[in-house]
């Protein structure tokens, strides 16, 4: 499972590392120096692999995960038989020609990913000890649903004035539309409407640490979603660049 960067590149190699979690909750740690550094925890594994897709069947190159168990008695057996070996003997007759089964009980969260893990066999489990040596994650997750909102929430427009002459709108978000032409309100015009449960991802976020017997893992600053949400962990491939000078516009002397 190599996680390596391409020397030269910002882009990660195929083997990248994913995983499903769920997050627990915000907390703050101290750093070697004393400085007081905010922190996620998250409840990262462990997923085992159901299913890996190949190019010669599938048409592409991808791993299905799975994260916390589901009862059975909310999983009907045709559910079932995709993950484990059913005692039937309709079943047993189809296990020749069928995909290799995981053989662990239905998941809640389930999710592919394609780019990672170079080699990976169903039944494997991966746990948050993959994350060791990675130095930024990118976090998935269902923002907060605040139903719907108005311009000033959703926006952040100052809205109108709350001086004399403003009748009752100081809320508002004013005129929306053209004159007579083109007499029609443009789509993506910012308006009042329903605000949060949006797929949303944090970027570059460092791991401060990881807790193997627990299966927790600590990255620094805030991740979408209220606490118990089910997030997905993936090594970032969107590198800073450290050091480099920012274009100022202005010729080196002597340049033409």
């Amino acid at each position: 499972m190599a996680g390596n960067t391409i020397a030269g590149s910002d882009k990660q190699s195929a083997g990248r590392k994913a995983l499903l979690g769920r997050k627990v909750g915000m907390t703050q740690i101290f750093a070697a120096d004393g400085e007081v550094v905010p922190v996620t925890v998250i409840e990262a594994g462990p997923c085992p692999v159901t299913l890996v897709r190949t190019p010669d069947r599938d048409g592409y190159a991808a791993i299905q995960v799975g994260f916390l168990d589901k009862p059975r008695r909310l999983v009907s057996r045709s559910v079932r038989g995709q993950v484990a070996q059913l005692d039937g003997r309709r079943a047993k007759a189809r296990a020749g020609a069928a995909a290799p089964k995981a053989g662990c009980e239905p998941k809640r969260f389930v999710r592919e990913f394609r780019g990672v893990y170079d080699s990976a066999e169903v039944g494997q489990v991966l746990t948050v000890d993959v994350f060791e040596g990675v130095a930024c994650v990118d976090v998935t997750g269902t923002t907060k649903g605040r139903g719907t909102a108005g311009v000033m929430k959703r926006h952040g427009f100052k809205g109108q004035r709350a001086s004399h002459g403003v009748k009752k709108v100081h809320r508002h978000q004013g005129g929306t539309s053209m004159n007579t032409s083109p007499a029609r309100v443009f789509k993506g015009k910012r308006m009042a409407g329903r605000y949060g449960n949006e797929r949303s991802t944090m970027r570059n976020l460092k791991v401060v640490g990881i807790d193997k017997e627990r299966n927790l893992l600590l990255v620094r600053g805030a991740v979408p979603g209220a606490n118990g949400t089910f997030v997905t962990v993936m090594q970032t491939n969107k590198i800073k660049k450290v050091g480099v000078a920012a274009p100022t516009g202005k010729k080196k002397a002597g340049a033409k």
